[in-house]
């Protein structure tokens, strides 16, 4: 069985990623492809589109919201996502569960004893008159009949997790500041949530690992697991084996992709790119080190943006007042200097934040 080492699967990923060459594609087929852009932080899937697509406007993700081809919405991991709407209606149903146990996972006692149902059912009643409403005024609506939990858990429960919704725009437009609106994600699409199918055999799984594989592969099924939260894919898993092809990494982990899939020669020259806070590339694994030494693993999940360099997280970012300051993790070659602070000049004019110079730290 081939073995790919870290090197071979960090080009698989950029290749996968559009992060190795930009990619001609329109914002919602990429947003198709990627399976979705973490989203709880509003302008930084601007920067990760910005990173993967030659010549992208944030107008054009601008249009995909406010048309209703691109979404915001609570799906993988209970996170907010930009997905496109097809993708929101065809996989929230298979998220159901996931998402209820993970906001009773998180305020269990707040929760106790609570119906679900009931809550479920109030809150759909409150939104029957498809106002947008924000989730302090749908818990103000229903708190009289629950008045023991804080409205941040009866919020959650509701927003994240009974009703799948949708976040309206403003919100997530460029450069705009906006609160959150919901409305329930039927209604916004104006298109029913599809039921999960009968019978067995997890089609919705499948082809969210054929899917996730098309992204992110090749990856062994704890990172199928790790980027989307599910439980119950093993048997998705066992159900598309024929059609896909298994390799082992360094450490004898069996990993999975598709036969067709581009899995580029671990030499292939990789460019600089600069990443938003939690991007896909990072966090879609549960072993990352194929893009990320283990000693820096907590900078992408405390939100730091980071600077890929050969392919791998090399270096942080920040914009502070006028400047873009980037602090690298290792010592930089001067080539790798040049070929940074070309690229970040690029970003200073995508950004158009009056930002005038570039501050990069001594290395680490």
């Amino acid at each position: 069985m081939t073995v790919l080492d870290s090197r071979a699967l960090n080009r698989a990923t950029l290749a996968r990623q559009h992060l190795l060459a930009r990619s001609d594609t329109a914002v919602p087929e990429a947003v198709a492809h990627l399976c979705g852009l973490q989203a709880q932080e509003p302008q930084e899937p601007f920067i990760g589109l910005w990173s993967r697509l030659s010549g992208f406007k944030p107008r054009q993700l601008d249009d995909a919201l406010t048309d209703r081809t691109v979404v915001r919405t609570h799906l993988m991991r209970r996170t907010v996502h930009l997905v496109t709407s097809g993708d929101a209606l065809a996989w929230r149903a298979r998220h159901d569960t996931m998402l209820r146990r993970r906001v009773l996972g998180t305020y269990r006692r707040e929760l106790a004893g609570i119906d679900l149902d009931e809550v479920a059912a109030a809150g759909r009643t409150v939104m029957a008159d498809q106002r947008p409403r924000t989730m302090r005024e749908l818990v103000q609506a229903v708190e009289a009949r629950w008045p023991g939990p804080p409205h941040r858990a009866l919020g959650e429960l509701l927003v994240a997790a009974l009703i799948p919704m949708a976040q309206l725009p403003p919100r997530g437009l460029w450069q705009q500041r906006a609160c959150v609106r919901n409305l329930p994600l039927a209604t916004w699409l104006r298109r029913d949530i599809d039921p999960l199918p009968a019978g067995d055999g997890d089609p919705v799984g499948r082809e969210l690992l054929r899917r996730y594989l098309a992204a992110y592969g090749p990856a062994a099924g704890v990172d199928l697991r790790a980027w989307c939260g599910l439980a119950g894919l093993p048997a998705a898993v066992k159900a598309a084996r024929d059609e896909l092809v298994v390799f082992r990494d360094e450490r004898g982990r069996e990993l999975l992709d598709l036969p067709d899939a581009p899995r580029p020669h671990p030499d292939t020259p990789a460019p600089v790119r600069f990443l938003p806070a939690f991007d896909n590339a990072v966090l879609g694994y549960h072993d990352r080190s194929r893009i990320i030494d283990d000693p820096h693993l907590g900078l992408s999940v405390a939100g730091h943006r980071v600077v890929l360099v050969d392919g791998r997280v090399t270096a942080t970012w920040s914009v502070r007042g006028d400047h873009l300051r980037i602090s690298p993790l290792r010592p930089l070659t001067a080539q790798e200097q040049e070929a940074v602070h070309a690229e970040a000049q690029d970003l200073i004019t995508f950004l158009d934040e009056g930002i005038d110079h570039i501050r990069l730290d001594t290395e680490s």
